[in-house]
């Protein structure tokens, strides 16, 4: 294999070393898995409190890794000795320990075999692009392939705490070892924390008997501040105003989860900048209660800093493993869960997760344009589907450089006003593309403190101008969106397109941020709505 540079990137935060442009596991390492692979009789690791001596001893081979806490130690007792059955317990160490000793052994291998089929065309432009396991820095686009098995062995390592500690704050990576999960199980006892830890060992004892075949792609997402011809760049607040694209669908969902729905929708990860929040730490709520359904999202969070403000991630194909009831205190692992979902050409599943991190705590800052403007360049890095746009972009750009030389009328001013930083350009004419609209629901609002009436408003806009067909949102029951299909529905029948909509949240924003209106936005637009009878304002 050669010395990739995708490769030299990621080797400081794996696990493996390097001799002659081959991977390795140190020869301890080697023997240690072999033992677990044969079975607890040979390798005696039977319970939990043994399982964390093996996890240690294997940590030990590795001068960069720092010793565990004891919470670790009595975290992994607590679930395998104690909160397992006798039963339970004894299913892991014999079949599903041993399973994973040689899925580990395999890690040097499956990148080998991984690097080996890097490089594929994708897009319109039939371009190759490298899709290598490496570190996708900030402003760094590009996409990582990786096949389920190797995710299963990456996810492999974090379980034994075998990825360095050392440095990953440096590259604002966020955890990516088991360790703090099962600390937090110790040091603060809950059952949402436990029924966290049963959903990824759920998805260990799956992959041990029946190791999943597909593929699953992440995606760092950027829309450069600075134009060029090639990419989709950040818009300024005159490409908002301006926007003439018609106002997509909009369904209201006033029950259901944005996981369940069917559509093919990509579905909106409420995300921390780092991606993942708090899943392996103490968080429960939206995005790391998605990343427990679906572990293979963990995998992101080894190689994916976090997320600048023009930034967003996109990830297709992951395999949902669980079921589960209740929220954030109440949440509880509720048995299996078969995916039925199709698989594309990539073979990847048709799910798609788009992690964007709103603003928090923003206080009545947010109805400011430049925090505005914020979310909404957040949301649209988010919603767009950058593959196809640029190469549409880059077409564009080339046939009219190349008439712009056979023609006296044509200035450099002519050539600038394409960009989307100057004014409303030719991507506005652009076909659509796909027919994959957004499932979404209260973005940044709850513990962030987002307006969710300007959420909504916001993923609407940014979902209409990347040429999304709809946008499904779940409004969780909130009382401050229980009138709002009505208020969508009157939006709508005044054809307004993005530009004019943008213009009534701007002028609306103003007004809040100076305290010349208390009322929520929806009430605003249309009063009638909650007035019951009043004529209402005419803003046609």
């Amino acid at each position: 294999m050669e010395k990739r540079e995708d490769l030299r990137s990621i080797l400081p935060y794996l696990p493996l070393v390097m001799r002659s442009s081959t991977l390795f596991w140190p020869s301890q390492i080697v023997e240690a898995f072999k033992e677990l692979s044969i079975g607890p009789l040979h390798s005696h690791v039977d319970s939990g409190q043994l399982f964390f001596l093996a996890i240690s001893d294997l940590r030990n081979s590795f001068s960069s890794s720092f010793p565990l806490s004891s919470s670790v130690s009595l975290g992994y007792e607590l679930f395998f000795d104690e909160l397992m059955s006798r039963e339970e317990s004894r299913k892991w160490f014999e079949e599903v320990v041993p399973a994973l000793g040689n899925l580990l052994l395999r890690l040097p291998s499956l990148l080998e075999a991984h690097y080996g089929n890097a490089d594929m065309v994708i897009g319109g432009g039939g371009n190759t692009v490298t899709t290598g396991l490496c570190l996708l820095d900030s402003q760094q686009a590009g996409t990582v392939f990786l096949s389920q098995e190797l995710i299963a062995a990456l996810l492999g390592c974090s379980l034994f705490c075998l990825f360095p500690d050392s440095d990953r704050h440096v590259k604002n990576l966020p955890t990516i070892n088991f360790g703090k999960l099962f600390a937090s199980l110790y040091d603060d006892y809950n059952h949402k924390q436990e029924n966290k830890i049963w959903c990824i060992i759920h998805y260990f004892q799956r992959i041990s008997h029946d190791m999943p075949k597909g593929v699953v792609s992440f995606e760092r997402k950027v829309l450069p501040f600075e134009s060029d011809p090639v990419h989709v760049s950040y818009p300024n607040a005159n490409f908002w105003s301006t926007s003439v694209i018609p106002l997509c669908k909009f369904e209201v969902h006033y029950s259901g989860l944005i996981e369940d729905q069917s559509s093919e929708a990509v579905e909106v990860d409420f995300a921390n900048k780092y991606l993942g929040g708090g899943a392996l730490r103490r968080g429960c709520v939206q995005e790391e209660i998605r990343f427990m359904l679906s572990p293979e999202l963990i995998a992101g969070m080894l190689f994916l800093p976090s997320m600048a403000d023009n930034e967003a991630i996109e990830i297709v194909g992951v395999e949902r493993f669980s079921s589960y009831t209740g929220y954030a205190s109440s949440f509880r692992f509720s048995g299996d869960y078969v995916d039925k979902k199709d698989i594309d050409i990539f073979g990847r599943r048709k799910t798609r997760i788009v992690a964007i991190d709103a603003l928090r705590s923003p206080g009545t800052r947010q109805y400011g344009e430049k925090l505005i403007l914020r979310e909404i360049n957040k949301a649209f890095c988010g919603f767009l589907d950058q593959s196809t746009q640029q190469w549409h972009h880059k077409m564009f750009y080339e046939n009219f450089s190349a008439a712009a030389s056979t023609s006296k009328e044509t200035s450099e001013e002519n050539i600038s006003n394409y960009k989307f930083g100057n004014s409303q350009n030719n991507y506005d004419n652009m076909e659509q593309g796909n027919n994959i609209g957004i499932a979404t629901g209260n973005w940044g609002c709850g513990a962030f403190g987002g307006d969710p009436e300007i959420k909504t408003i916001i993923q609407w806009l940014a979902a209409s101008q990347a040429r999304r067909p709809f946008m499904a949102y779940y409004t969780f029951g909130l009382g401050a969106l229980q009138n709002l299909h009505e208020v969508v529905d009157w939006i709508l029948s005044q054809k307004w397109t993005v530009g004019e909509l943008w213009n009534m949240l701007n002028e609306y924003s103003k007004l809040r941020s100076k305290g010349e209106t208390n009322v929520g936005f929806l009430k605003w637009v249309l009063p009638s709505v909650y007035d019951h009878g009043d004529a209402g304002m005419d803003l046609s």
